[in-house]
């Protein structure tokens, strides 16, 4: 099975790198660069639908449509259609040899739907028009297709026979304490970013120069609304966008102060020492990414690596789970 495991390994890479590319597309505004879906315009490539997008640009020269944008959004759908297709090949794989691999198929299957949605979700966030709350369900979706390949990859590697040198089932509840805030943490963050609230505060640690600001937290997490509008249809006041960014700073401090204490227990755990270190690594990382987009206004290289930092600490928090798991 070494082109199965092989396979798994390929679509976690090319996943860490779908979801960089899905936060680059949004962070630049590429999200609707091409307003219909799976093709552009009915078209395979933004070249053969040159003439629509022109026309569109002619007519709102200032609208969602470009060029640029719509290369970028359908290169996206590319690598994604690609991540598809190796999926497809792991679920057959996995089938074909379930008697083989490490788990059964269950697994593979499992990943093969959720990649089905994800696409429903791709579509849904166009025709949706940036819907929030369909726009981050594609971001879950996405972490959730790199949290199950990183299990599936692990379970083929076939490391249960690895020498375990403490007993660590103080580890297995805090492992999934921590997994699960890591979850809520990202969730907010894509809460911020399909809510365009990054900039909502600008200076840190205060916001709008108080621990405290206006915050408006009825409209600001009201989830089946339009992109920048309340239920209602209003205008989405700032007061509701200061909310949602105050509140994924609050669970930045939480989550940072009880991974801190995890990987202290972690770095004196015999044979986790690696794991304590990984986990810190990437908090740290994520930490001060996060307080530079703050500070330097939200640069798209920074806002970029602040997501795909989300999904390398997520990986981190899943490889641990698993380990503890499967000694």
């Amino acid at each position: 099975m070494t082109l199965y495991r092989n396979l798994i390994l390929a679509a976690l890479v090319l996943t860490l790198f779908v979801v960089s590319l899905g936060a680059y597309v949004r962070l630049s505004d590429a999200g609707l660069g091409c307003p219909d879906w799976p093709g552009c315009y009915g078209a395979l490539t933004p070249h053969h639908a040159a003439d629509a997008i022109n026309a569109e640009l002619a007519a709102r020269p200032d609208g969602p449509v470009s060029h640029a944008k719509a290369w970028k959004e359908m290169v996206h759908r590319y690598f994604a259609g690609t991540l598809g297709v190796l999926v497809l090949a792991i679920a057959v794989l996995a089938w074909r040899g379930r008697r083989e691999t490490q788990g059964g198929p269950g697994l593979p299957l499992l990943l093969l739907g959720l990649i089905v949605f994800q696409a429903l979700l791709g579509m849904w966030t166009v025709t949706k028009l940036l819907k929030p709350l369909v726009v981050s369900a594609h971001l879950l979706g996405g972490m959730a297709t790199l949290s199950l390949l990183v299990w599936l990859w692990l379970r083929e590697r076939s490391q249960s026979g690895h020498a375990y040198f403490a007993n660590v089932d103080h580890l297995r509840r805090a492992g999934g304490i921590g997994l699960a805030l890591v979850v809520v943490q990202i969730a907010l963050g894509g809460w911020v970013s399909t809510n365009y609230a990054a900039l909502a505060c600008t200076d840190f640690p205060l916001c709008q120069g108080a621990w405290m600001p206006a915050m408006d937290f009825e409209h600001g997490f009201t989830l089946h609304r339009e992109l920048g509008e309340t239920a209602a249809g209003d205008l989405l006041p700032l007061t509701a966008l200061t909310a949602i960014h105050w509140v994924h700073r609050v669970m930045a401090l939480i989550v940072t102060l009880y991974l801190g204490w995890l990987v202290v227990r972690l770095l004196r755990t015999p044979g986790y020492v690696c794991f304590g270190m990984a986990v810190g690594g990437l908090l740290l990382v994520q930490v001060m990414l996060g307080i530079s987009n703050v500070l330097f206004s939200l640069p798209l290289a920074l806002a970029v690596a602040h997501n795909a930092g989300a999904a390398g600490l997520l990986a981190s928090m899943v490889w641990l789970n698993y380990r503890v798991r499967r000694r």
